[in-house]
């Protein structure tokens, strides 16, 4: 029987959340522990469990914030998956994470999700160090088909001909470019791979795709397959005419697909076997192609067709994005807008502004126009609106292209996706000198979604652009007026902002063009130089406060706004200063701080200064794990009281030095 839920489990250290609402309730499912327990449940009980499964995942992520949608529309895929596979002997790998809840659920994960994606908790992907049922753990989109394929290889090496790998690819993953790469080389090496297509017709919003309209029939039957294959060899046998006959069935195959008005068998050009469309919700139609297609000793894939946000009358009536990632909510009310004004939401305000006074301004974005804010701009501008799919390196060629066609495009992307595309924008964008502008959501620790989603690189990756600029606002204010001056400029400019609730400022405290903002200033005698970016600004201000009445330190608080290249004026005047300090919520190794420093470093040089001690305060070379931002951040001392720490320490440490 299942554990009672509010025992806290071994992976869960958070005692905040309550036990799972409605809990006893679910007579079919508790009793679900394991895939063999899976295998045991009665045919007829299966529509019965797979309302409890909703349902327990609603009360679930509306506890603990999480990935909805996409989980509410695979549980019949994936009990007709446990039910014919035998995991983990059988590899099932899931492409765009974020729909594995049902795949922890029937795996012995239930009363993990009392602490879905909190600190220390479930993670909201496959996790290896979860359970043995997860082999990879990949939360970017578009990667299984690669995992697949190397991992067949590995299992053909060994003689290990009595297991299957089984690659759940969907939810908008098959319009990036990486996934049709791994489908033609599963063609050409025949490598034994039973793909699954989750076709819902939709990523984060709804995604257009010949493949995903695509429609044959059902030719996987083993009978079939023999039938096939010993008719062709009977054919080409023949004397003379065998090559000819052969030729010719092909041919006549190929007249009556065009007479039965059959789309183009697009897998099948590839070498891949075709199968579909089968019904997503049901159960034993798919258990039935699952085991033909098993049989199969090549690559084939199993077209299913599931319906995002099925059975929660919320999400199946949200036509952005069918609830697809949500903060917590009450279940019987279902999420609600929320109302203060986020850096997202800023990022809209300007860009349609900006939209209406440039004709030429194009935004583009890579299958997420709702959570980079751009379904305003889409339906203002229709035609100049550009989602991409899953596709961030075409996403960035397209953009550099329009730029040399005369237009201004604005690439929305999460920071973590950029480093999809750093090739095409570094050789595409960055070589020519283009001026596309990057605007980057997301950036620095952005919480529960965890290591994959954390935006730390991309500071570091677009400073190291030739004639790149990099923007990070402090403020709502800020952005907006940065999104306006990068619009002005020659070459490539990124703007890189958080996840959450924008900082809201008078205009006195907003800047202006590439210059630097000083946000406090220090006395004559001031020895403490803080160089904050972003919205580390607010935190260095808050901490210069407390120096100043608890320690007796006056600092000068710099908002650089311009990280990259970082203004003269600003880095002469830390260069007068004896303790410099750089804050990041970046990674500090190779990041903007220690160019920063460098650079104080060699003023001081060229104008016979002191050499000042600089301390760089970032994020460390790993990967940082789920929790709450504010939490991780203190956690890493890029809080107010972790820098009053650290400055305190360094200057008591410099005084003591000084005197000695």
């Amino acid at each position: 029987s299942l554990p009672n839920p509010s025992t806290r489990v071994s992976w869960g250290r958070n005692t905040s959340i309550p036990p799972l609402r409605g809990y006893a309730q679910f007579m079919v499912l508790r009793g679900v522990t394991s895939p063999t327990a899976l295998k045991q449940v009665p045919a007829e009980s299966l529509p019965q469990l797979a309302v409890e499964i909703r349902e327990f995942i609603v009360n679930a992520v509306s506890a603990t914030s999480g990935h909805l949608g996409s989980n509410l529309g695979v549980v019949e895929l994936t009990l007709a998956l446990h039910r014919v596979f035998d995991s983990p002997k059988d590899l099932i790998l899931w492409d765009t994470g974020h729909q594995a809840y049902v795949h922890k659920i029937v795996t012995g994960r239930q009363e993990g999700f009392v602490n879905l994606r909190q600190p220390g908790g479930l993670s909201g992907y496959p996790n290896r160090t979860e359970s043995e049922h997860d082999y990879i753990e990949n939360s970017h989109a578009s990667t299984v088909l690669s995992y697949a394929h190397g991992l067949a290889e590995g299992i053909k090496a060994r003689h290990e001909s009595d297991r299957h790998v089984v690659a759940v690819i969907g939810d908008g993953s098959m319009t990036g470019g990486m996934a049709y790469e791994a489908l033609n080389n599963l063609g050409h090496t025949n490598s034994r791979v039973l793909i699954v297509l989750n076709d819902n017709g939709r990523s984060y919003a709804p995604t257009i795709s010949g493949l995903t309209r695509m429609v044959s029939r059902i030719r996987s039957k083993p009978s079939y397959l023999r039938g096939k294959r010993k008719s062709e060899s009977i054919i080409e046998s023949l004397p003379v005419v065998g090559d000819l006959g052969l030729r010719t069935v092909k041919g006549m195959k190929a007249a009556l697909r065009e007479m039965a008005d059959e789309p183009h068998a697009f897998f099948e050009t590839l070498g891949v076997r075709y199968v579909g469309p089968i019904d997503g919700h049901d159960v034993q139609a798919m258990e039935e192609a699952f085991r033909d297609a098993a049989t199969y000793t090549g690559a084939i894939v199993v077209h299913v067709l599931t319906h995002k946000g099925k059975g929660y009358s919320f999400a199946e009536h949200d036509d952005e994005k069918h609830l697809h990632d949500v903060p917590v909510f009450d279940p019987a009310l279902g999420p609600q807008p929320s109302q203060p004004k986020d850096w997202t939401a800023a990022f809209t305000e300007a860009i349609l502004e900006l939209g209406a006074a440039h004709p030429s301004l194009h935004a583009i974005t890579a299958a997420m126009p709702g959570p980079t804010g751009l379904l305003p701009f889409q339906a203002a501008f229709p035609d100049r609106f550009h989602d991409v799919g899953i596709a961030e390196q075409h996403a960035v060629t397209l953009a550099a292209g329009m730029a040399m066609g005369g237009l201004r495009p604005v690439v929305a992307l999460y920071s973590t996706f950029l480093t999809r595309a750093f090739d095409q924008v570094m050789y595409d964008v960055g070589m020519h000198g283009l001026p596309v502008v990057f605007a980057l959501d997301r950036s620095g620790i952005t919480g529960p979604d965890g290591p994959s989603h954390h935006g730390v690189l991309d500071m570091l990756l677009m400073s190291k652009v030739p004639g790149a600029t990099i923007f990070a606002p402090s403020s709502a204010q800020e952005l907006q007026a940065m999104l306006r001056t990068a619009l002005t400029m020659d070459g490539p400019v990124a703007i890189r902002y958080p996840k959450g609730i924008a900082v809201q400022v008078s205009e006195s405290d907003i800047g202006t063009g590439l210059t630097a903002r000083k946000a406090r200033v220090g006395g004559a005698t001031a020895e403490v130089c803080i160089i904050a970016i972003g919205h580390m600004v607010a935190e260095a201000c808050r901490a210069a406060d407390v120096l100043q009445s608890e320690h007796g330190i006056d600092a000068t608080v710099w908002d650089p706004r311009v990280v990259w290249p970082a203004d003269e004026a600003m880095l002469h005047d830390a260069s007068t200063h004896r303790l410099v300090i750089t804050i990041e919520d970046g990674m500090k190794d190779g990041g903007v701080g220690s160019m920063m420093v460098d650079r104080i470093q060699q003023i001081c040089v060229a104008e016979a200064l002191p050499p000042v001690v600089p301390i760089l305060l970032g994020t460390p070379r790993g990967f940082i794990a789920q929790g709450k931002p504010a939490q991780i951040l203190s956690e890493l001392g890029l809080d107010a009281n972790g820098i009053v720490s650290t400055i305190s320490k360094a200057h008591a440490h410099i005084s003591h030095t000084h005197s000695a």
